[in-house]
């Protein structure tokens, strides 16, 4: 009984993110709205955010459950399935410029975020290094998994989180509309697979690479995605050095060396290689892979809905001032800088 109240719990969120995911699927087969780059996905994060600061606070309290599910545990499982959208030969092709593309882009984001942070707008160490955690690798999920690391108060994840939603949607409706105008005007010599590369190495969530990818083109999509996968699975030793940089100085200033702290292995990001990896196989009847696609598509369109449904607009006043500032200038560096990095990067090694 109890474990059926607990499913119980689950479907109120749960009905709420299909049917959200539902409208956003139809939305996105108008001419009018798929012209404008709005996929599925990108409608259903919009249509959750409208809901999410307008009458959803109100069934929060039946809702909750459900939402977080489908934005943490589907999102996941809609990454891992994404595998099967792709090969280890597109996998190769991102191959080694996209691991030193985000390998530059981890490293100089990061040291610019602690920097700024504790230099320029004197902010505490924890509060700059969870920002700039969440910036330079994969969002929200990365300041979680700092946070055991620093030994982080709760209001400073808060605040981290809080940057990491607000820039990292807005860059869902940027990057594609800097596509068009590049598109137009020239400016930067980047094809749909290599202005994927950039997405992926430079937007801060999983979910956010996944539909402003989307919102570019299918080869844009899959570069964004493998890109950013190679990015999450930094994640694991980001966290071993830098628990080894906090040991090394609580021991030089007399404290006790507690020894590697709890890390996180982004587990989901090595299931995405294992399931690309066994599509590349072609194993699997070819009658199987659309009904799946389908399915992966319905979950991430779900995961958006409930990212949507938690984005409050609150979340500006509760940042404060000076975080904002430093997670705008980040995000700054991450378009540009992250241009320029990728630029150089092309032309030596492309």
């Amino acid at each position: 009984m109890q474990k059926r109240g607990g499913y119980s719990r689950l479907l109120p969120g749960l009905a709420l993110t299909g049917a959200i995911t539902g409208l956003a699927v139809w939305l996105s087969n108008f001419p009018s709205l798929s012209h404008l780059g709005l996929s599925a996905l990108t409608l259903a994060i919009v249509i959750g955010m409208v809901v999410g600061n307008t009458v959803y606070p109100a069934a929060r309290p039946w809702c909750d459950s459900g939402v977080t599910l489908a934005k943490q545990r589907l999102l996941r499982l809609g990454i891992i399935l994404y595998g099967l959208r792709l090969t280890f030969a597109q996998i190769a092709d991102v191959g080694a410029t996209g691991i030193l593309i985000d390998a530059l882009m981890l490293c100089s984001t990061f040291a610019l975020a602690c920097w700024l942070g504790q230099r320029i707008f004197k902010l505490d160490r924890d509060t700059s290094m969870l920002i700039g955690a969440g910036s330079s690798i994969c969002g929200a999920a990365a300041v979680m998994a700092t946070e055991p690391v620093l030994d982080a108060k709760a209001e400073k994840v808060t605040v981290a989180v809080a940057t990491v939603v607000i820039f990292g949607t807005a860059a869902i409706f940027l990057y594609p509309w800097l596509w068009h105008l590049n598109e137009q005007y020239h400016w930067l010599n980047f094809t749909a697979s290599q202005f994927g590369i950039y997405t992926g190495s430079t937007v801060h969530e999983v979910a956010q690479v996944v539909a402003a990818g989307q919102g570019v083109s299918p080869d844009a999509e899959n570069a964004a995605v493998i890109a950013k996968m190679i990015r999450v699975m930094m994640l694991a030793p980001f966290l071993l050095l830098l628990s080894g940089w906090k040991s090394r100085k609580e021991v030089q200033h007399g404290g006790q060396n507690g020894g590697m702290r709890n890390i996180t292995i982004p587990w989901f990001a090595l299931l995405f290689i294992l399931v690309a990896a066994f599509n590349s196989l072609d194993i699997l009847p070819h009658s199987w892979i659309p009904p799946l696609i389908t399915l992966d598509t319905v979950l991430l369109a779900m995961a958006m809905a409930a990212l949507g449904l938690t984005t409050h607009m609150s979340a500006l006043r509760q940042a404060g001032l000076k975080p904002m500032l430093l997670a705008a200038i980040l995000f700054i560096w991450l378009i540009v800088g992250g241009a320029g990095i990728n630029q150089l990067v092309h032309h030596l090694f492309g």
